[in-house]
Protein backbone atom coordinates (compact mmCIF):
# COMPACT_ATOMS: atom_id res chain seq x y z
CA UNK A 1 0.00 0.00 0.00
CA UNK A 2 1.16 3.63 -0.44
CA UNK A 3 0.42 7.13 0.74
CA UNK A 4 1.05 10.38 -1.10
CA UNK A 5 1.37 13.78 0.11
CA UNK A 6 2.94 16.56 1.04
CA UNK A 7 5.66 16.33 4.43
CA UNK A 8 3.90 18.18 7.18
CA UNK A 9 6.16 17.26 10.22
CA UNK A 10 9.55 14.60 10.65
CA UNK A 11 9.97 13.54 14.13
CA UNK A 12 13.39 13.23 15.63
CA UNK A 13 14.65 9.20 16.15
CA UNK A 14 13.52 8.14 19.09
CA UNK A 15 14.76 4.70 21.29
CA UNK A 16 13.38 2.41 23.39
CA UNK A 17 13.67 -0.07 26.05
CA UNK A 18 17.13 -1.52 26.77
CA UNK A 19 17.41 -2.98 23.40
CA UNK A 20 17.48 0.07 21.18
CA UNK A 21 13.95 0.07 19.73
CA UNK A 22 14.30 3.16 17.31
CA UNK A 23 11.25 4.94 15.81
CA UNK A 24 11.03 7.92 13.55
CA UNK A 25 7.57 9.26 13.05
CA UNK A 26 6.73 11.49 9.69
CA UNK A 27 3.18 12.81 8.94
CA UNK A 28 2.17 13.48 5.73
CA UNK A 29 -1.15 15.83 4.43
CA UNK A 30 -2.97 14.27 1.60
CA UNK A 31 -4.32 16.18 -1.38
CA UNK A 32 -7.78 15.30 -2.18
CA UNK A 33 -11.06 16.93 -1.41
CA UNK A 34 -10.68 16.13 2.12
CA UNK A 35 -6.74 16.70 3.29
CA UNK A 36 -5.99 13.89 5.93
CA UNK A 37 -2.64 14.46 7.76
CA UNK A 38 -1.59 10.43 8.16
CA UNK A 39 0.72 9.35 10.91
CA UNK A 40 3.51 7.05 9.43
CA UNK A 41 5.90 4.88 11.72
CA UNK A 42 10.04 4.33 10.35
CA UNK A 43 11.36 1.58 12.54
CA UNK A 44 15.34 0.59 13.47
CA UNK A 45 17.17 0.66 10.04
CA UNK A 46 14.32 2.36 8.42
CA UNK A 47 14.54 5.21 10.42
CA UNK A 48 17.45 6.55 8.56
CA UNK A 49 15.81 6.60 5.29
CA UNK A 50 13.83 10.08 6.19
CA UNK A 51 17.24 11.73 6.75
CA UNK A 52 17.40 13.75 3.13
CA UNK A 53 13.49 14.72 3.33
CA UNK A 54 12.32 17.67 4.97
CA UNK A 55 8.40 19.63 5.66
CA UNK A 56 7.26 20.90 2.40
CA UNK A 57 8.40 17.86 0.42
CA UNK A 58 5.49 15.59 -1.78
CA UNK A 59 6.02 12.11 -1.11
CA UNK A 60 4.82 8.35 -1.79
CA UNK A 61 5.68 6.35 1.00
CA UNK A 62 5.40 2.66 0.98
CA UNK A 63 3.38 0.94 3.86
CA UNK A 64 2.34 -1.52 6.16
CA UNK A 65 -0.48 -1.91 8.13
CA UNK A 66 0.27 -3.30 11.64
CA UNK A 67 -2.22 -4.19 14.25
CA UNK A 68 -1.82 -5.58 17.56
CA UNK A 69 -3.86 -7.33 20.77
CA UNK A 70 -2.68 -6.13 24.31
CA UNK A 71 -4.54 -7.07 27.34
CA UNK A 72 -4.54 -4.25 30.36
CA UNK A 73 -3.84 -5.27 33.97
CA UNK A 74 -7.49 -5.37 34.07
CA UNK A 75 -7.73 -7.93 31.69
CA UNK A 76 -9.25 -6.17 28.88
CA UNK A 77 -8.04 -6.86 25.43
CA UNK A 78 -7.32 -3.73 23.27
CA UNK A 79 -6.40 -3.39 19.65
CA UNK A 80 -4.15 -0.95 18.18
CA UNK A 81 -3.04 -0.31 14.48
CA UNK A 82 0.12 1.22 13.40
CA UNK A 83 0.99 2.43 9.80
CA UNK A 84 4.58 1.56 9.32
CA UNK A 85 6.57 3.09 6.29
CA UNK A 86 9.60 0.79 4.50
CA UNK A 87 9.87 2.98 1.66
CA UNK A 88 9.94 7.00 0.42
CA UNK A 89 10.58 8.58 -2.70
CA UNK A 90 10.12 11.99 -3.84
CA UNK A 91 7.49 12.91 -6.07
CA UNK A 92 8.28 15.49 -8.23
CA UNK A 93 5.48 18.52 -8.84
CA UNK A 94 4.46 17.82 -12.74
CA UNK A 95 4.60 21.26 -14.48
CA UNK A 96 2.54 20.19 -17.96
CA UNK A 97 3.11 17.36 -19.96
CA UNK A 98 6.23 15.94 -21.10
CA UNK A 99 5.87 15.70 -24.55
CA UNK A 100 4.18 19.13 -24.98
CA UNK A 101 6.52 21.87 -25.89
CA UNK A 102 7.71 25.22 -23.56
CA UNK A 103 5.21 28.42 -24.77
CA UNK A 104 7.37 30.66 -26.41
CA UNK A 105 7.61 34.42 -24.97
CA UNK A 106 5.01 36.89 -25.48
CA UNK A 107 8.08 38.87 -27.59
CA UNK A 108 7.95 36.06 -30.42
CA UNK A 109 4.23 37.02 -31.44
CA UNK A 110 3.36 39.83 -33.38
CA UNK A 111 0.80 42.16 -33.03
CA UNK A 112 -2.53 42.04 -35.20
CA UNK A 113 -2.55 45.51 -36.30
CA UNK A 114 -4.67 45.18 -39.19
CA UNK A 115 -7.60 43.64 -37.23
CA UNK A 116 -11.07 45.14 -38.39
CA UNK A 117 -14.17 44.41 -36.30
CA UNK A 118 -16.54 44.45 -39.51
CA UNK A 119 -15.18 42.23 -41.61
CA UNK A 120 -16.90 38.49 -40.82
CA UNK A 121 -15.76 35.82 -39.16
CA UNK A 122 -16.86 31.70 -38.84
CA UNK A 123 -16.06 31.26 -35.36
CA UNK A 124 -18.91 29.88 -33.41
CA UNK A 125 -18.07 32.45 -30.54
Amino acid sequence: MEVQGRIKMIDETKTYGNNGFRKREVVVTTEEQYPQHILVEFVQDKCDLLNNYSVGQMVKISINLRGREWVNPQGETKYFNSIQGWRIENIQQEQGSDNMPPVPPMEAFEPADDLNEEDHDDLPF
